[in-house]
């Protein structure tokens, strides 16, 4: 393993533990006797093909198709919770449209700072 690809990796496992992934802890806890640590695992295990189909979309379709597999995942995630609703999905656009503005202005921004 290269220099660059362990600090990648290292950067990317980080960057997945985020403020979304302690909200939908909060939610199996309150709606479920599920046990949040085999949640966790078993769900990190599902979630590796998941992500590389996310990069391969990505990859094809640039940001707008991996944007439209997230939200769709997102979407999927809210119907196995049965926590479904117009909220939600409002919400889930909401977070959509951040993500792709973020995506966009991210290097403009960088660009000001860092030369």
């Amino acid at each position: 393993m290269t220099k660059d690809l362990l600090i990648a990796s290292i950067g990317l496992s980080l960057f997945i533990i985020c403020p979304r992934m302690a909200g939908m802890v909060h939610v199996i806890a309150k709606h479920s006797q599920a046990s949040l640590f085999y949640t966790a695992l078993y769900g990190t295990v599902i979630a590796i093909p998941l992500v590389l189909l996310m990069v391969a979309v990505f990859e094809k379709f640039g940001v707008w198709g991996a944007l439209a597999f997230c939200v769709l995942t997102d979407i999927l995630s809210a119907l196995f919770m049965k926590e479904i609703s117009i909220k939600a999905g409002v919400e889930t656009i909401v977070i959509a449209i951040f993500v792709i503005i973020g995506v966009k202005v991210a290097p403009y921004v960088t660009n000001f700072f860092v030369r």
